[in-house]
Order: structure tokens, then sequence, then C-alpha cells
């Protein structure tokens, strides 16, 4: 069961990388359950105090990851119109990727842009609009990554100083 638990939360762990880029997953919640997942294994013994720290580093980063853009948008002037935009903009990229992966950076801008023109705003403020809610989307985005690789990391340690006990075959 060991080894089930392991997959489980590596395969939780890459979800969660994943879901630094798309909107619909969670990220850093997921790598947190892969992380869980690793600690219930009968390998590796409980640590309630870090399990409840990376819980706690997951859901403000989880948070975060809401008010980050819609802070950026506000500081330069955009609306809610220019945060959808950046969101449709994101979807646009992972369904059509055209522009490969400079496509998650390019067609959110080109998302709050738009939103910011449909909301009735002149092309300057929505340029400007645009612009803040970009930066507010990679700074969401880098600190979701971040901490999942960080939680990647933590995991693979973990497993790595383990691995006589979760692979007691191999030994």
């Amino acid at each position: 069961m060991d080894i089930v638990l392991l997959v489980l939360g590596f395969i939780l762990m890459l979800t969660g990388i994943l879901g630094s880029f798309l909107p619909v997953l969670p990220g850093t919640p997921v790598s947190w359950l892969g992380l869980l997942l690793l600690y219930l294994t009968e390998a590796i013994p409980n640590d309630w105090w870090f399990l409840g720290v990376t819980l706690a580093v997951a859901l403000v980063v989880f948070a975060m990851d809401y008010l980050i853009p819609a802070l950026g948008t506000k500081k330069f002037g955009g609306t809610r119109a220019g945060m959808i935009g950046t969101t449709l903009g994101l979807v646009v990229a992972i369904v059509f990727p055209i522009l490969g992966i400079l496509g998650i950076i390019i067609w959110p801008f080109v998302g709050a842009f738009l939103g910011e023109l449909l909301n009735k705003a002149d092309q300057k403020s929505a340029l400007k609009a645009a612009f803040g809610s970009f930066i507010g989307f990679l700074t969401g985005t880098f600190l979701k990554f971040v901490v999942t690789i960080i939680f990647m990391g933590l995991f693979i340690a973990k497993a790595w100083e383990y691995k006589a006990a979760l692979f007691p075959y191999f030994n």
C-alpha cells in the first residue's frame, strides 16, 4: 500500500505543478495532498507540525492567487472585465496552443486588454489595466510555481530519506 500512496502522491505533486499554470487546478493544495499521501505511508513517521505548516502555506498561496491579480489590475486602473479577460486568455492559451509556451504569457495579456476594451475603456487605459492584470497573473503564477516546486523537493527528499523502508525489496 505504501507504493500506491507514494505513486499517487507523486502524481498529485506533478498535477500541482501543472496547476500552477492552469486556472482550473488549485496547484498548491493539490501538491499538499501529495505530501499528505506520502506521510500517510507506514514507512514515514507522521509529522503533524510539518503537515500543518505546509497546509497553511498552501492555503495562503491559494488565497493570494485570487488577490494578487485583482490587486494588480486595480492598481493599474483595471476592472473585473480585465481580470475575466486574463482568465479567458489563459484558457485560450491552453486549449489552442498556437504560440506554444509563449501563449501562456501572451494570451492572458491579450485577454485582459480586450476585456478592458469591451468594458468601454480607451486604448491607453485598457493597455495600462491589461499590464496590471498581466503582472498580477504572472506574480500569482510564479508564487504558486515556486511553492509547488518546494513541495516537490520536500516530497523527494523525504521519500529518499526513507527509501529503504519504502522499497524493502530493493535492499
